[in-house]
């Protein structure tokens, strides 16, 4: 075997609270010294060699993933205005194509934009915040060719193909959703948000078509660089919606769409711990707040008469029910909550109290994920449904009948039989007696033994849910005898607000040992073994799996970290690391010394010690924004330097790319697969499954 690079220690002294400690891989984080990405290199090479006996079996699993996709495939279109959007695939190219045709005899396709143009020559490429204009005419998009997460907004004229010569730059966007861009309703003026030094999303922008962007007029300027500031357009048109968001408190401001130049007006001021959300509905707003309601209840008020003591109660605080955001239509008033660990729908008349039914789901572990359903007078809600046995599905719910029409079924080419899988809920008891749901699937043949592999994914943080979705790559593991499962731990809002709650600052040690008693759970109920047991987290949630593997080091096999948060005590100690400041609510904030202390007592680059650990991947992105790529580099020679055993240690570095990993699909699929193949190989090596 090759050797292990080892990276040299030049110790840095960092003192805090009085108390000095050595960090001797401090210098990693300096991207500037050739040093770094020499390190960077090796760990690459290395990995590439040690694991190139999985190359033929990553070679399969790819083939294997590629064959359940649908390589030239298009979405289910959507209507806005006059014409029918929608995406489209073409087999062999990484990226989507944006089209539309009129919504009418004469319906021939109009690409808007081909990403596989855009993407000709570059290792990544993101489209964000795609927007077409209220007249159509023109389309604007961010663009970031990194993965830095920092785009510049293209602006193109339909009419002709020809783009405005000038951009927008540093602006802020989304890798995983596309938003960023809203059009005031004269086609002519659009806004957007610019990014701080620490890529906070802080200044409200508006860009006249035509102008030089150096002449945009700021509309508001987020000095706390606790908040973050984002914003939407309201269904019907009628105004931009401003969200200044913090962990704990939040904030919406209101601006006219068709007066652009107008004042940005305060829906309520901020209220320290007060949050709130709102939906603006024919005169009205319906606003869900936490104010004296943990879950949240919903209120009502006046256009006209915004004040909170004016505010009128349509749907109390429930304890067993947590409010999770509103949609409103021209006749209906929509409502997604969660009970018992499960999104809901809630439908009712327009004004929240009559003719009030729920959407029935057919499953008793299940997901599904909103499409962006631009008409306002409609009946139909349209959302994307999936199990983690069931493929996804667009549906279109009949909200006034309560139908439930399948307009696609995602395909799987190279087949699948939904009747030999499993899924469903089972419970692990933490050590305080509260009852952790896991969702769990398997192929129906298993023998609970104690001899399944098994991969147990979980996150635990921001009050964010790992619902139980599908995708097609999973399969590549059930069929080859793997348990998947997810446990619902607390700091996500699985079960409500309180079980967010308990899972931060200084209750955060809840995420990881709730997550251990998953672990044992499944151990102990004969799913699984010691030997036969992987960890899988991303960002906060390598947090969680490297956190817990540190503290019980001999309950696993192999773990993945994604993009980890490993060096929490360090990135919360630099508020010039994007997202820190907001963080403070949700981790603590180091000048705090109980804070401080609570941080460096699970960490897990500051409490590695001297033992035996599990198989570990660690996967990190030179252009990570988010989790820096020194995190799981310092992690990794750390953990090679105290570790007593000779199970593999592996750092991957993209190169190319940021938080989200690869853009383009084959290139996704790709890494997915070499994470499988080190699953399989450190599990099933020896078993004849490979």
């Amino acid at each position: 075997m090759p050797s292990f690079p080892i990276a040299p220690k030049r110790p840095y002294e960092i003192t805090q609270h009085g108390s000095t400690r050595v960090d001797d891989y401090f210098w990693l984080r300096y991207r500037e010294d050739p040093e770094v990405l020499k390190y960077l290199t090796a760990q690459n090479d290395y990995l590439d060699e040690v694991m190139g006996h999985t190359r033929s079996l990553q070679e399969t699993l790819f083939a294997e993933m590629k064959g359940r996709i649908k390589e030239t495939d298009s979405t289910v279109p959507e209507k806005r205005g006059g014409y029918l959007y929608y995406t489209r695939t073409e087999a062999g190219k990484q990226y989507p194509i944006f089209c539309r045709r009129k919504d009418s005899p004469d319906n021939a396709e109009e690409i808007l934009l081909d990403q596989n143009e855009l993407a000709e020559g570059k290792v990544f490429c993101s489209v964000s915040a795609f927007s077409v204009s209220p007249d159509g005419k023109k389309l604007a998009y961010g663009l970031d060719v990194e993965g830095n997460e920092i785009y510049i907004i293209h602006i193109k004229d339909l009419t002709n193909g020809a783009y405005y010569p000038k951009t927008i730059e540093n602006t802020f966007g989304s890798v995983y959703i596309r938003t960023g861009i809203e059009w005031a309703n004269d086609s002519e003026s659009l806004f957007y948000v610019t990014l701080d030094s620490a890529q906070r999303p802080y200044k409200l922008c508006r860009h006249q078509i035509g102008s030089d962007p150096s002449l945009d007029v700021m509309i508001f300027h987020e000095v706390d660089n606790s908040f973050y500031l984002y914003f939407h357009k309201s269904r019907d048109d009628v105004y931009i919606l401003t969200d200044h968001h913090s962990t704990l408190t939040s904030e919406m401001r209101l601006l006219s769409a068709d007066d652009p130049t107008g004042e940005l007006k305060a829906i309520s001021s901020r209220k320290d711990g007060v949050e709130y959300f709102a939906a603006y509905h024919e005169g009205h707003f319906f606003i869900a707040t936490n104010e004296d309601a943990q879950n949240f209840k919903l209120m009502k008020a006046s256009i006209s008469n915004l004040d909170r003591d004016q505010w009128q109660e349509v749907l109390p605080h429930r304890a067993d029910v947590m409010l999770e955001w509103i949609d409103t239509f021209k006749d209906y008033l929509v409502l997604y909550e969660r009970r018992d660990g499960l999104k809901q729908i809630r439908i009712s008349a327009s004004d929240g109290i009559n003719n009030v039914r729920y959407v029935d789901f057919p499953e008793e572990d299940y997901c599904f994920e909103l499409e962006s359903n631009p008409e306002y007078d409609t009946n139909i809600l349209r959302f994307k449904y999936s199990s983690l046995i069931t493929p996804f599905s667009i549906i279109d719910y009949h909200m006034d009948t309560g139908e439930w029409e399948l307009k696609k079924e995602d395909e799987i080419p190279s087949g699948y039989d939904k009747s030999q899988f499993i899924s469903q809920r089972i419970y692990a008891t933490a050590a305080d007696g509260k009852q952790i749901p896991i969702s769990i699937a398997h192929r129906k043949d298993l023998k609970m033994d104690g001899g399944n592999p098994t991969l147990l994914h979980g996150y635990g943080a921001y009050g964010a849910v790992l619902d139980a979705e599908f995708t097609p790559n999973r399969l590549s593991l059930l069929d080859r005898g793997f348990i998947y499962a997810i446990a619902h731990i607390r700091g996500g809002s699985d079960l409500g607000r309180a079980w967010y709650d308990d899972g931060k600052v200084l209750q955060k040690k809840n995420s990881f040992t709730d997550f251990i008693a998953c672990a044992e759970h499944l151990i102990k109920e004969g799913y699984t073994s010691k030997d036969k047991l992987a960890i899988y987290g991303v960002s906060a949630g390598g947090l969680l799996v490297n956190a817990s593997m540190v503290m019980r080091p001999d309950l696993f096999k192999a773990v993945i970290g994604r993009v980890p948060f490993v060096d929490v005590v360090n990135s919360i100690s630099d508020p010039s690391i994007p997202l820190t400041t907001l963080e403070y609510d949700e981790w603590g904030n180091t000048a705090n010394k109980d804070h401080y202390d609570y941080m460096m007592s699970y960490s897990p680059y500051d409490n590695i010690r001297a033992t035996e650990y599990p198989n570990i991947l660690l996967i990190g992105g030179l252009n990570d924004p988010r989790v820096a790529y020194w995190e799981p580099a310092k992690f990794a020679a750390k953990l090679f330097e105290l570790k007593t055993d000779n199970n593999l240690l592996l750092l991957k570095t993209n190169l190319h790319a940021g938080h989200a990993g690869a853009s383009g699909r084959y290139d996704f699929l790709k890494d997915v697969a070499f994470e499988y193949a080190f699953l399989i190989d450190r599990l099933l090596a020896g078993d004849g499954h490979i």
